[in-house]
């Protein structure tokens, strides 16, 4: 059966990390999205709470914690509820790390995850999506060819997070009609990273471009080895990881709009009383508390290995739908406030609008 009863741990680490949003992220949001920068020791904090090496193994420097899919989704929740642009880069090297974890080769788990363990944060990032229009991922351009001991990459990619200071990258490339994952360092020839990218939302976020030209990777750095990768699996979870995002973005937006319209008084009373602002509000809250459970049940199955392409593409498809409607929502709910910088609901907004991009 399925639970909706956290575990201890999950309790106190859903504690830990809402407590963080709340003390540390919601204090600069507002500046980190006018600055395009999230200062360094906000990230060195959320760092030691370890929620990226708590789910490593003991003998690659982690704590040997569950990796668990529904803990990564409350964790990515609440830190979205916070910002969503620290989130991500917060969250970024396990963007690289979990694949490691789950699909590398012993070599490649020894040789690479103790770099994402260590007590400094050390950023690391995958690359997958193409600046073309009707991007598919089953369908990638850039391909990786074999070439003796060797692969050749020729490609490129966008949207590629904290991609200018990572040492590591995870790029995902078409070899031979199947989706593969390459271990590309820091300096490798042929890769060029573009310039930062200007973006509607999450502008706290450094995102970038690559290019791949005749980039050579050893063919020990294929993710997996011989065997290669489950791409459908980090597929599906990419799906819910984004998925519970947006629930929290979503959150934080219909929290702020239904306390502005119980505090907004217009012609005698609060503007939460009028039936048209308490029905959308009303429907805002349904729309949350229903991708919520979609996102756990996809968790769920994915952490019991069982196969949840569906649940996971459902969730996603109706999680980036959710999202835009309740922080259009919450701008609207407060009317011309909503439209101005004095208020987060805008940035919300131009946030929520980013994850049909993901």
């Amino acid at each position: 059966m399925i639970s909706f009863s956290p575990t201890e741990e999950q309790q106190m680490i859903v504690a830990m990390v809402k407590q963080f949003a709340s003390d540390e992220m919601r204090k600069i949001y507002r500046e980190c999205d006018e600055s395009g920068e999230i200062p360094d020791s906000v990230i060195d904090t959320a760092w030691k709470m370890g929620l990226v090496s708590s789910s490593m193994p003991e003998d690659y420097g982690g704590s040997d914690g569950d990796h668990s899919t529904i803990t990564g989704s409350l964790i990515g929740e609440e830190l979205a509820w916070g910002d969503l642009s620290m989130a991500m880069h917060i969250l970024c090297p396990s963007l690289f790390a979990y694949p490691v974890l789950e699909m590398g080769t012993d070599t490649q788990r020894k040789k690479y995850l103790p770099l994402v363990c260590d007590e400094k944060y050390k950023a690391a990032t995958a690359a997958l999506i193409e600046p073309r229009f009707g991007f598919d991922p089953n369908s990638l351009s850039t391909i990786a060819r074999p070439d003796g001991n060797e692969y050749v990459l020729n490609g490129e990619k966008c949207y590629v997070p904290l991609a200018a200071e990572s040492d590591l990258l995870l790029v995902y490339a078409e070899e031979n009609g199947s989706r593969q994952g390459f271990i590309i360092e820091r300096g490798a020839k042929g890769l060029e990273v573009g310039e930062r990218e200007k973006n509607m939302g999450i502008k706290a976020l450094a995102t970038y471009e690559l290019s791949l030209k005749n980039c050579r990777v050893p063919k020990e750095n294929r993710l997996g080895g011989e065997k290669g990768c489950d791409f459908n699996r980090i597929m599906n979870c990419s799906r819910v990881a984004l998925s519970s995002m947006a629930v929290g973005v979503a959150k934080a937006a219909f929290e702020y709009s239904r306390d502005y319209a119980k505090e907004r008084v217009a012609f005698g009373e609060p503007i939460a009383s009028r039936q048209t602002i308490a029905f959308m509000l009303a429907e805002m809250a349904i729309e949350i508390d229903a991708t919520r459970l979609m996102t756990w049940e996809a968790a769920w199955k994915l952490d019991r290995n069982e196969e949840a392409t569906k649940e996971a593409s459902l969730v996603k498809a109706y999680a980036d739908d959710m999202v835009l409607m309740v922080t259009d929502r919450g701008v609207q709910i407060l009317g011309g406030h909503g439209y101005v910088r004095e208020h987060p609901v805008e940035l919300w907004l131009r946030n929520g609008r980013g994850f049909v991009t993901f």
